[in-house]
């Protein structure tokens, strides 16, 4: 073995990530500069949209060029981790030119925020948004900077979910249904309630609400077996893949395998009759983002059908080899690439598409080999 080849095994090995696996991929940049991107969504003849965390959306062409920031986008309270997140164009996007984003919406009087949905029309020249509605706003609205949740899933039956975080200082919320705090919410298109959410026509429930007892859910997706899928931040360490069922308890602050900041147990432990334990989980915390399933097979059959995971504290891409509703083996990518992965999305060419969450953030598309 040449000594090359040798110091690459090594390399690998060190890593976490076999041979075949470090060279089966090959990261390719087609767009960058962008300011701390955070969602990504396809449209046709290869665009797409981008948002940037500042409170920018902007539609990016097939050969990488990013337009100007759109007008027509709503109020935005940016700080922290506030701003313009989550985007999804609708699955006939090609017919009627909608689209779907989340982000932190400022109270109309006094202080306070919360994470709110909208649906708007992409104008015929890409520059602006038209009809523009919110579809839902998180309740109650408060003073932080910390824990929005905001991803979107498109369920597939006229229905979208939305991640909500806990707004970190209002954890206990998470174990109430009278809020909307550390929840998955379910609404249509239009932004009406399904009649079969869980908790609809409940007293002292919110309709909206899907399942509760979550923290900061980041990523989602709804995986092969049309379940949903998501992860969400632990505290210190614990940091969660869970598949959701309707009006389960996912059990945030009660139990977690993490713990509190500065140290100390969260609630009980690590597991309670009644509430339900993930499928996964990090400890040490690498704070997931986006994430995806894959199902093509443009990188083997063995990667066909895995869950792959953006780290944002550990800057890598996780892909987690599912069998049977477990994930069953972890396997770390691009740790030399050296960025915090903010966003996983397979693309309408069956490639994996990722961005990174900097300054001068990028749009990777990730080549087999």
């Amino acid at each position: 073995m040449s000594a090359h080849r040798l110091s690459f095994t090594l390399a690998a090995l060190l890593c976490g990530t076999s041979v075949a696996a470090a060279a089966q991929i090959r990261p390719e940049t087609v767009a960058r500069n962008l300011e701390h991107p955070w969602g990504l969504t396809f449209l046709d003849n290869g665009r797409m949209l981008v948002t940037e965390r500042p409170g920018r959306l902007r539609l990016v062409q097939a050969n990488g060029v990013v337009g100007a920031p759109m007008a027509g986008l709503p109020k935005i309270d940016v700080g922290g981790q506030g701003g313009l997140l989550d985007v999804l164009a609708d699955s006939a996007f090609a017919r009627n030119r909608t689209i779907y984003f989340c982000y932190s919406e400022p109270a109309e009087s006094g202080s306070g925020n919360s994470t709110a949905l909208a649906s708007a029309r992409l104008s015929g020249d890409g520059k602006r948004l038209e009809q523009v509605k919110v579809l839902f706003s998180q309740k109650p609205k408060y003073p932080s900077e910390a824990h929005f949740g905001c991803r979107i899933v498109d369920n597939g039956d006229g229905s979208l979910f939305l991640t909500l975080g806990d707004r970190f200082r209002r954890m206990e919320d998470a174990q109430k249904l009278d809020n909307h705090h550390g929840k998955i919410v379910r609404v249509n298109k239009d932004g009406s309630v399904p009649r079969d959410n869980p908790f609809a026509g409940r007293s002292g429930a919110l309709p909206e609400i899907w399942s509760y007892g979550h923290r900061n859910a980041q990523g989602a997706v709804l995986g092969p077996d049309g379940k949903l899928w998501m992860n969400e931040h632990g505290p210190q360490g614990g940091d969660e893949v869970n598949r959701i069922d309707a009006g389960k308890n996912y059990g945030w602050p009660v139990i977690s395998y993490g713990e509190h900041y500065g140290g100390g147990k969260v609630g009980v432990g690590s597991a309670k009759a009644g509430l339900e334990q993930p499928v996964h989980y990090w400890t040490p915390s690498i704070a997931p983002s986006g994430m995806a399933f894959l199902k093509s097979d443009k990188y083997g059959k063995d990667w066909q059908g895995s869950l792959f995971v953006g780290a944002l504290k550990f800057r890598y891409l996780a892909r987690l080899d599912v069998k049977d509703g477990k994930v069953v083996k972890e396997e770390k990518l691009l740790e030399n690439l050296g960025k915090r992965i903010r966003d996983v999305k397979e693309g309408p060419d069956g490639l994996l598409y990722l961005l990174t969450d900097e300054s001068r953030g990028e749009i990777l598309r990730l080549q087999p080999r």
